[in-house]
């Protein structure tokens, strides 16, 4: 059996992942704070397995305890076939360094580096040769410093080249493929929060305040649809960060 385990899957870029999972006969685990009822409905229409548990990724313990419950539910068969999609995320803090909240930049680092790499840990530990398939999405901020985003580029930053010490690793005596995918700028919450910035906070707000009013940002349903399309078409590259900006060209 085929699953996906897709986080922050409520809404945004993980509820169209989860969607199109589903209308290629995934079985679905969904993990957010809140459930997107249509998921739900989409799967039961198609006789497809469904669950959603309800975490806070920012609180490690819940993380672990989550994750823990997925990959005892999934990865008891060699013949099961995995993907993870660490796709939740946060922005915040958006700010200068010396104004920085400290709670926020915790709960950055946790949702953003520590809970794709407590996931990852978990499902290689007890994947028992299922194949497993891992997704971190990440952000084109991870390759150069953005200001008033240190705590976002250098989470996305770490993010990848995790990515890419799991997959040197993986080549030389494992069974899991791990890629980056960096989905570009996408009309979500998220571009919300960003909008809302002060040009004090990020010096680049107008730009993406012209992103909206100009028709710029793709619909999370084309960023989706490039990433699944990627997975089922073609042979992915280990290790690799692929950008939808080179995916749909």
């Amino acid at each position: 059996m085929k699953y996906a385990v897709v986080t922050g899957a409520s809404k945004g870029l993980g509820a169209s992942i989860a969607e199109r999972v589903l209308q290629e006969h995934f079985g679905l685990i969904s993990i957010s704070r809140n459930e997107n009822p249509a998921l739900k409905q989409l799967a039961l229409e198609n006789g497809l397995f469904y669950k959603h548990i309800t975490c806070d990724l920012t609180n490690s313990r819940d993380a672990k305890h989550a994750f823990s419950t997925v990959v005892e539910t999934i990865c008891s068969s060699t013949d099961n076939e995995v993907l993870l999609v660490n796709n939740a995320g946060v922005v915040e803090p958006i700010d200068t360094v010396g104004s920085l909240d400290h709670e926020a930049i915790e709960m950055s680092l946790q949702l953003n580096v520590a809970a794709p790499m407590i996931a990852t840990n978990l499902f290689l530990q007890k994947a028992n040769g299922t194949k497993l398939t891992i997704v971190n999405v990440t952000s084109g901020a991870a390759e150069r410093p953005v200001h008033g985003w240190s705590v976002y580029c250098s989470t996305k930053a770490a993010l990848n080249m995790f990515t890419k010490t799991v997959a040197v690793e993986q080549n030389h005596s494992g069974h899991a493929t791990i890629i980056g995918y960096s989905p570009g700028i996408m009309d979500t919450d998220m571009q919300g929060v960003i909008r809302s910035s002060t040009e004090h906070s990020f010096q680049e707000v107008n730009k993406f305040i012209a992103y909206k009013e100009n028709g710029m940002l793709r619909s999370t349903k084309v960023v989706a649809d490039a990433l699944i399309d990627l997975l089922l078409t073609e042979e992915v590259e280990n290790g690799k960060i692929y950008s939808v900006n080179n995916l749909l060209k």
